[in-house]
């Protein structure tokens, strides 16, 4: 009897594949990773030196001694005792509050009449922003020297009949010489912002106004000021930030002794920080002072954001 023959030839194995991306999470998994390289890099140069500056203010920190010992909260403690450090964080007050409040006006009124005028619009939109375009420096010398002792506004007021000021001399003008400064500067970027927020007005609502019989003051207070909110809000965070950034500048180059003068009536934070850290090379002050000033800038903008902030439903 004659045997089964034997098969030999055995049939392919399939192999099985993984499972596969679909095209939605290959797109999400690229996008994520082209988002990876710019956060290594922003904790890299953002969060890590900012947690770092925690580190330091609890030291007694001097860039001339190589022992940096823990000291705790006496860094505060030394700070919350020292004079000019309140003058300074006052005076910082005082530029944000004038400063923006002024440059906020004074923007919103020229974007209001901006937009009225039909001819050379863009004319007017250059010139006044030039000055945010110009650098600052060359700026606060224009500025400084016009408010000199023999400067020409002194010239001009002494021509009628009033006496001659101190200006940048004096402890009670010199900061708001300072800030009007500043204000003038700044009022450009102020204009887009709200030439922006005025051109996203729809024109219905004027036009249901006006059949109303509204003036132009109703249609300014109930139309234009309520539906501007997000952009005032937006401006005065912005502007309010801008103004303890710029200080530094504005007053190292304005004030007569470069360093917030006279009698410590124009000095900033900004400024005492530097002088903390660069002039006495005491960092752990000045990683403090910065402590400090980063909870002013966080719980100023929380602040103005919860009461400014408004929601309007037309």
């Amino acid at each position: 009897m004659a045997e089964p023959s034997l098969d030999t030839h055995k049939s392919p194995k399939i192999k099985r594949k993984g499972p596969s991306l679909t095209l939605k999470q290959s797109k999400y998994l690229f996008v994520y990773l082209c988002l990876l390289l710019p956060l290594i890099f922003y904790i890299c140069i953002r969060i890590a030196p900012t947690l770092y500056t925690f580190n330091i203010g609890f030291r007694e920190w001097n860039i001339l001694s190589p022992e940096k010992p823990f000291v705790g909260f006496d860094n505060y403690v030394t700070l919350a005792n020292d004079p000019i450090f309140k003058k300074s964080l006052w005076n910082t007050v005082i530029f944000i509050v004038f400063g923006v409040s002024g440059q906020v006006l004074i923007g919103l009124l020229i974007a209001l009449l901006l937009q009225r005028i039909n001819k050379f619009v863009g004319v007017f939109r250059v010139i006044y922003f030039i000055p945010y375009v110009t650098s600052i420096v060359a700026v606060s010398w224009v500025f400084r020297w016009l408010f000199m002792n023999n400067g020409i506004i002194n010239e001009f007021l002494v021509n009628l009949g009033i006496p001659p000021q101190l200006f940048l001399n004096s402890p009670d003008q010199a900061i708001y010489i300072i800030i009007g400064t500043m204000i003038w500067q700044g009022l450009g970027f102020q204009m887009v912002i709200f030439l922006a927020g005025l051109e996203n007005i729809p024109k219905m609502f004027y036009e249901a106004a006006e059949v109303d019989g509204a003036n132009s003051w109703n249609k300014f207070k109930s139309i234009t000021l309520p539906l501007l909110n997000p952009t005032i809000v937006f401006s005065v965070v912005i502007g309010s930030i801008n103004f303890i950034q710029v200080s530094f500048t504005q007053v190292v180059n304005m004030s007569v002794d470069s360093a917030g003068g006279p009698l410590h009536s124009t000095i900033s934070i900004v400024v005492y920080i530097y002088q903390l850290a660069f002039r006495q090379y005491s960092m752990g002050l000045a990683s403090a002072a910065t402590v400090i000033l980063f909870l002013f800038i966080l719980a100023l903008t929380i602040f103005q954001m919860k009461v400014l902030s408004k929601k309007f439903d037309y």
